[in-house]
C-alpha cells in the first residue's frame, strides 16, 4: 500500500495570481501577512499580490524579513512578528526561503515556543495543531517548498528542518509570470535543484508507481528546457515549462524523499554557506556516481530522458552515460563543477564527513547506503573535480 499526499489546492498556469481574489473571499480575510524577500519587493514583482489584496478591501502587513538559507534567529523573528501581527492568512511569496519560513511561522505561531524547539534532529517538541492558513507562491522554479510540509534552516555547521503535515500549504499558487524576470545564475541553480529532486525521488528506496510517474515527467520537462531558460531571457515557455516542471517534481519528492545529493549538500551549505541549489549541483554526479551500481534500471530508464542511444550497449554502460550527462548539465548552465571552486580544501573534508553522516533522515532514501568512508570518498571526489 502507497500513500500520495499533496496540499489541498493547487493552481497552476499563468495569472494563476487571481485565484487569490477566490481565497481571500472563502476565508473571508480581512487581516493578511506577506512574507517576501527584500529585493523581490524593491523589484515590484510583489505588486500584483499587493493589488489584489488592495482591492479585496484585506489589510496586509508585509515583512522582508528573509535571507537565503535562513538562520533560526531569522525564523524566530518571523515567528514573532506574525504572532504579534495576528493575521487571518499568512502568504509567502518567493524563493524556497520565504516559503519555509512562512509555512513554518504560519503553524508555530499557535504554539509555544521558538523554532529550534521543533526540529527534526534535535528539537524536543511535536507540532499538534494546524496553524494560521496559508498560500504559498514561488517566484523560482526549483524549491517544491510549496508543496511539501518541509521548512529548512541553517546551523552553525549543517542544515535541519521543522516537517510535520500541517506544513502542508492550503493553497499553491503556482504562476511562471514570476519567474519571467529571474537572472540566469538563479534560474540555473534553482533549476538543477528541481532535477535533483525528481531525480533523487526516481530512485528513493520510497519511491512508487506514482512517484516515479512523476519524477520522469518533470525531468523530461527540466533537461529539455533549463539550457534554454538559462540563458535565453525570453525563453517564456521554457519558464513555463521549467515552472511546471518544478511543481511536479515537489510532489513527487514530498511523497518519495530526496537522499544523498541533499543530505551531504547541506553540511556545504551549513559550514560554507553555499546556496542550497549550487550545493546540490555540484555534488549532483559524484553521487550518483557512487550509487550507479545500485540503481541500474533506473539509471538504464533515465537513457531516454538525456537521449542516450541504448544500442550495442547493456544497462550499466547507458547508466554512465547518464552520470556523465549530469556532469554536463551541471556544467552546460554555468554553475561550479567542483567543491574546490567554494575554496573548500582537503582540510575541509573531516568536516564535511562528520556533518554528512548526521544527516540520517535523508540519508536512510539512498538505494545504496552511506557510510563514513563512502560520504568522505563522495567529497573527496567532488574536490578533485570531474576525471
Amino acid at each position: 500500500m502507497h500513500a500520495f499526499i499533496t496540499p489541498q489546492n493547487i493552481y497552476h498556469g499563468e495569472n494563476a495570481i487571481e485565484q487569490l481574489r477566490k481565497i481571500l473571499q472563502d476565508l473571508h480575510v480581512q487581516q493578511a501577512f506577506v512574507l517576501t524577500d527584500p529585493m523581490l519587493k524593491k523589484l515590484k514583482v510583489t505588486e500584483p499580490l499587493e493589488t489584489i489584496l488592495e482591492e479585496e478591501g484585506v489589510h496586509y502587513h508585509l515583512s522582508t524579513n528573509v535571507v537565503p538559507e535562513p538562520p533560526l534567529a531569522t525564523g524566530n523573528e518571523v515567528l514573532q512578528e506574525i504572532r504579534e501581527t495576528g493575521p487571518d492568512l499568512v502568504i509567502g511569496i518567493g524563493g524556497g526561503s520565504a516559503m519555509d519560513l512562512s509555512k513554518a511561522a504560519a503553524v508555530l505561531a499557535e504554539h509555544e515556543g521558538t523554532v529550534e524547539e521543533y526540529l527534526n534532529l534535535t528539537g524536543t517538541k511535536e507540532v499538534h495543531s494546524p496553524g494560521i492558513p496559508t498560500v504559498l507562491i514561488p517566484t523560482t522554479a526549483g524549491t517544491g517548498s510549496e508543496v511539501t510540509d518541509i521548512a529548512v534552516f541553517s546551523l552553525e555547521d549543517t542544515k535541519d528542518v521543522v516537517t510535520n503535515k500541517y506544513l502542508l500549504a492550503n493553497y499553491a499558487i503556482v504562476d511562471p509570470q514570476f519567474t519571467y524576470s529571474l537572472p540566469a545564475k538563479v534560474t540555473a541553480a534553482s533549476g538543477v535543484d528541481a532535477f535533483t529532486h525528481a531525480l533523487e525521488a526516481f530512485t528513493s528506496v520510497n519511491a512508487t508507481p506514482m512517484t516515479d510517474s512523476l519524477a520522469l515527467d518533470a525531468l523530461t520537462r527540466i533537461v529539455g528546457n533549463l539550457r534554454s531558460a538559462v540563458w535565453n531571457p525570453k525563453a517564456y515557455e521554457a519558464r513555463k515549462e521549467m515552472s511546471l516542471g518544478s511543481l511536479i517534481a515537489g510532489m513527487s519528492f514530498y511523497n518519495a524523499g530526496v537522499a544523498g545529493v541533499h543530505g551531504l549538500a547541506y553540511p556545504l551549505g551549513g559550514l560554507f554557506k553555499i546556496p542550497h541549489g549550487e550545493a546540490n549541483a555540484v555534488l549532483l554526479p559524484y553521487v550518483y556516481h557512487r550509487i550507479c551500481p545500485s540503481s541500474l534500471d533506473k539509471m538504464y530508464k533515465l537513457g531516454e530522458v538525456f537521449s542516450i542511444s541504448y544500442e550495442g550497449k547493456d544497462k550499466r554502460q547507458v547508466a554512465l552515460e547518464v552520470v556523465q550527462a549530469l556532469h554536463e548539465l551541471v556544467k552546460d548552465v554555468g554553475l561550479p563543477t567542483s567543491i574546490s571552486e567554494y575554496s573548500i580544501t582537503e582540510e575541509d573534508i573531516e568536516g564535511l564527513t562528520i556533518n554528512g553522516t548526521k544527516q540520517t533522515r535523508l540519508l536512510a532514501r539512498s538505494p545504496m547506503p552511506f557510510d563514513e568512508n563512502s560520504i568522505r570518498k563522495v567529497y573527496q571526489h567532488s574536490l578533485r573535480g570531474w576525471e
